[in-house]
């Protein structure tokens, strides 16, 4: 809309609020590949048991937290280390762990990473961890501590089934149990009935046939729907 000023402007003001709006916005510290590492970064260290080696693998990644103290503060992966006292694959795991670190200094969604390095299978087989979780490599074991390890920051959001469902799959478990004259359940929290199929979402051994759907002990995935 056009407004016609008889009068002569004599002065005029900037309106601060916005300008200083404007200047935190610009003042945001983003992840990208040229920000300096700081002396001190937080870090965890996961401890990795596998079948393939008798050795375990000790992964260790480190956090920079961004914008501290105020509302935009971030905490993001800034560094990858495994160490293990197996050299079999010493060679292999500097190469990786280098270029994980260079793609989560890179900034932007890296949580791309852990479907990407469970895409990886050993052509002599995977193997099922405990409680039933298949592991197609040791490079999918390690996207799968990235995983934990991204969900423990906040990255990647926990998609836990609510009470409702919850409880539909306790039933379907102890209705499974019963009809196999299994009696109680296994006393570990994560153990699913024998003979269980592998569910193509979660990755876990708890597919069971109930009712004539398959139904994932787990994650609550039906063929059903």
């Amino acid at each position: 809309m056009t407004t016609k000023i008889d009068q002569k402007i004599v002065k005029y003001e900037v309106l601060q609020e916005e300008k200083a709006g404007e200047e935190a916005s610009a003042n945001i510290i983003h992840m990208h590949e040229r920000l300096k590492r700081p002396e001190e970064l937080l870090g965890s260290t996961y401890k990795v048991r596998t079948p393939l080696s008798e050795h375990s693998l000790y992964v260790t990644i480190n956090d920079i937290v961004l914008n501290p103290g105020t509302e935009h503060e971030l905490r993001r992966p800034f560094e990858i280390f495994i160490n293990s006292k197996n050299m079999d694959h010493f060679q292999w795991i500097v190469a990786l762990t280098r270029i994980i670190s260079a793609v989560f200094r890179k900034g932007g969604d890296v949580t791309f990473l852990v479907e990407e390095l469970r895409s990886v299978f050993d052509p002599r087989g995977g193997y099922f961890k405990k409680g039933g979780k298949f592991m197609p490599s040791l490079v999918g074991e390690i996207g799968d501590v990235i995983e934990h390890h991204l969900r423990q920051i906040g990255l990647i959001k926990d998609e836990r089934l609510d009470a409702h469902q919850q409880q539909y799959v306790e039933n379907k478990r102890r209705e499974f149990e019963q009809s196999r004259n299994t009696g109680s359940r296994d006393d570990a929290p994560d153990a699913f009935p024998e003979g269980a199929q592998l569910c193509v979402k979660c990755h876990t051994k708890a597919m069971i046939q109930m009712d004539g759907c398959l139904t994932c002990l787990n994650c609550g995935e039906s063929k059903c729907g």
